[in-house]
């Protein structure tokens, strides 16, 4: 069964084509180092009536929109050498010395063994 790293973050709305350029690039980086699937999604049907919307899962500003993304991986023993690559990557450590298009502190991150995988 494959392995996912899962990401919440906020990211304000008028920065949402910073963070397309920033994302774009690290998932090049990530798909040159073996990761099976990158994806990054922006909020578009986030006024939902049943469970709790992320909107309010993240306290958004009416400023600001909610990217869940996600990386695929074969395990998590390759999720760890992928990664070991990816942060010695000269292209991420480059973006990182940048100011960052959302607040780092407000990200949701974790592993995720798959559990149904069809």
């Amino acid at each position: 069964m494959s392995y996912v790293d899962g990401f919440v973050l906020v990211v304000p709305k008028k920065k949402l084509a910073v963070y397309k350029r920033m994302a774009t690039l690290a998932g090049k980086v990530w798909r040159d180092h073996g990761a099976l699937d990158y994806r990054e999604c922006v909020g578009d049907d986030l006024k939902v009536k049943f469970g709790m919307p992320f909107t309010k899962l993240a306290k958004t500003k009416p400023s600001e929109t909610v990217v869940f993304s996600y990386i695929v991986y074969k395990s998590r023993a390759h999720r760890d050498k992928v990664n070991a690559k990816v942060m010695a990557d000269k292209r991420i450590t480059a973006s990182m010395a940048k100011e960052m298009p959302f607040d780092p502190k407000r990200m949701a991150y974790g592993g995720f063994k798959t559990l149904v995988e069809m």
